[in-house]
């Protein structure tokens, strides 16, 4: 547009050369796309009225049915527990301290930094004083029973 021209709803055009016309199809040889009009030669798909479900192979069996399924789903924000029982800790002595630390030193859990959760399978006979970041129902209570505390990090 020239400088005094303003612009104006009716004035307004879109560059040269970035509209193209649509290709016009099977409208004879001499077109460019004439004959079979762009859809190759024969075949499911060269033929009138060719609809293809999303997923369908030819017949083959399709890769949807082919894979094994799956139960269920893994959550994102799952927290994974090293679990120790209340039998295990009976190795330490009566009135000590037990921490996630302790237990990785004792060789309880891999990691001192791994989140500990104590079960209640086994006995308890000394009093301990437990930390860790979950405990069973029936741990909780062997510990208590035994003269120890549960306590919750």
């Amino acid at each position: 547009m020239k400088g005094d021209e303003q612009i104006r709803l009716h004035t307004l055009k879109p560059p040269t050369g970035s509209r193209k016309p649509r290709k016009r199809v099977g409208r004879g040889t001499s077109s460019g796309r004439g004959s079979t009009s762009g859809r190759g030669s024969k075949g499911q798909k060269a033929r009138s009225g060719a609809k293809i479900r999303v997923g369908f192979e030819g017949g083959q069996m399709p890769l949807v049915r082919r894979l094994p399924k799956l139960g269920g789903f893994t959550p994102r924000n799952r927290v994974e527990y090293a679990e120790v029982n209340v039998s295990k800790l009976d190795r330490f002595d009566a009135g000590e301290t037990i921490d996630p630390a302790r237990m990785a030193e004792a060789g309880l859990v891999k990691k001192a930094e791994a989140r500990v959760k104590i079960l209640g399978n086994g006995e308890l006979k000394k009093g301990l004083n437990v930390k860790a970041h979950a405990y069973s129902h029936g741990a909780r209570e062997k510990i208590e029973t035994a003269g120890g505390t549960a306590e919750v990090i």
